[in-house]
């Protein structure tokens, strides 16, 4: 059993034990956070056009320190001590640490400032058009949950409730696009893990309020690089030239689909494939040039992809299974793949099915629903998953609803906006009411 799980989280053995804590007192204090939540909006909304109206694409460098500079500014306005992580030992622009009290359960909040358009992207600025739909870059992916995350904060704060927890927030500059070494890009949210009882994830998840992720399917990567025999087109398949690159980058891609795509929850996607006579392709841009001919048999081939797995079991057999794929050459070619770690998975677990009670709790008692736990495939890797297995209980996609992330068609549901955060702030503040017991 998981050290923290065993001893911070012994209340928690029956889920109604948690609401049975929340006496009278506790329903006053809640709807202190409430109001306070309800009056803030405005002021909520405001900060999330002002980081959304900044490019921060991952590689945009400048862009990402201006958000960080801004939520900086929040943390400290609300007593919290900050520290800019910089990135410059694996790549990137940095992180953003902000951490406050020494009492009560160590909670960690996990966002990131980091989003997928780039500095030259036609979609940088955030466009309201109603009272319920904002669209903009990042406005749910995931500037709208580090919004949430500083609104719960906030009310937490003004109700007079925040000394009663330790809480510690990690902003990530490269969610989007990791840099590397992996282990110092993400050092800072590593010892955060070590050092937090419950970690709580602001991304989007499936951007539906009805539920929260208690799983996530890990993220890793992988390089296929494949070789032929140039010559006349009107030699291949001879014994003396084969089949070359771009046949045998088809052959492979067509097995990984053929053995794996009934395999429960477990997805591979190539994402970028150039091939040719001579090519190139920079991992860093996802960009390649090719040069070849209609009448030359293809030399080379490059695929880049993802693949995402449920379980470290599940992607070791993923992996030994394109492995074998791979070595089965048609004539005259070679291959060889390559994987990354990337996103570790986040596996289900009994203290997250505890912690999304809690949650699922105060979501019912403010008259917003249930909330049950999301499907995995409905939502991509985040970064609680490095520091799952390190605490006792775990949620994600508790940020700010929408749909379209990652396209020029993101919108933001700020209809959710306030509901989001009222669940959030009621869930840390029932979470603070608890005894924690001895930590290891």
């Amino acid at each position: 059993m998981n050290r923290h799980l065993a001893t911070f989280f012994c209340a928690f053995v029956f889920a109604s034990a948690a609401t049975a804590a929340i006496a009278a007192p506790a329903d006053r204090v809640e709807a202190s956070i409430v109001q306070q939540v309800q009056r803030d909006h405005e002021r909520s909304l405001a900060l999330l056009k002002e980081t959304v109206d900044i490019n921060s694409g991952t590689m945009n460098f400048a862009g990402v320190r201006k958000v960080g500079a801004i939520f900086d500014r929040e943390f400290k306005a609300l007593g919290f001590t900050t520290q800019w992580i910089d990135g410059a030992g694996f790549g990137r622009a940095g992180h953003l640490v902000a951490s406050r009290g020494k009492r009560g359960p160590h909670l960690l909040l996990i966002g990131h400032m980091d989003t997928v358009f780039a500095e030259d992207s036609p979609f940088q600025t955030m466009q309201l058009s109603g009272p319920h739909i904002g669209s903009g870059p990042g406005s749910t992916d995931m500037k709208g949950g580090d919004v949430i995350m500083i609104h719960a904060l906030r009310a937490l704060k003004e109700s007079g409730q925040i000394d009663r927890m330790s809480v510690r927030v990690v902003l990530m500059g490269d969610e989007e696009n990791s840099g590397e070494p992996l282990s110092l890009a993400r050092k800072a949210l590593l010892e955060a893990g070590d050092w937090a009882d419950v970690a709580l994830g602001f991304e989007d998840g499936a951007g539906d309020p009805k539920v929260a992720s208690v799983s996530r399917r890990g993220a890793s990567g992988w390089e296929l690089t494949v070789t032929g025999k140039p010559s006349h087109s009107s030699q291949i398949f001879k014994p003396e030239v084969g089949d070359g690159a771009i046949y045998e980058a088809a052959r492979i891609l067509d097995g990984f689909r053929s053995a794996l795509e009934k395999e429960p929850n477990l997805t591979f996607n190539p994402g970028v494939i150039v091939g040719g006579t001579d090519i190139a392709l920079d991992k860093d841009t996802s960009r390649g040039t090719a040069f070849g001919k209609d009448n030359v048999v293809a030399q080379s081939a490059r695929i880049t992809g993802d693949l995402r797995a449920m379980s470290r079991q599940q992607l070791e057999m993923a992996r030994a299974t394109m492995l074998r794929i791979v070595g089965a050459h048609l004539p005259q070619t070679d291959a060889t793949i390559v994987f990354d770690d990337g996103y570790p998975p986040m596996a289900p677990s009994e203290g997250n099915a505890r912690l999304l009670a809690i949650y699922d709790s105060a979501s019912r008692d403010h008259g917003f629903g249930d909330v049950g736990a999301n499907n995995p495939r409905n939502a991509g890797a985040a970064d609680i998953s490095f520091v799952a297995d390190k605490v006792g209980m775990a949620i994600d996609g508790i940020g700010l609803m929408g749909s379209g992330g990652h396209t020029v068609n993101e919108v933001a549901d700020l209809s959710t906006l306030d509901s989001q955060t009222i669940r959030a702030a009621v869930t840390m503040y029932r979470l603070s009411m608890q005894k924690p017991g001895k930590r290891h």
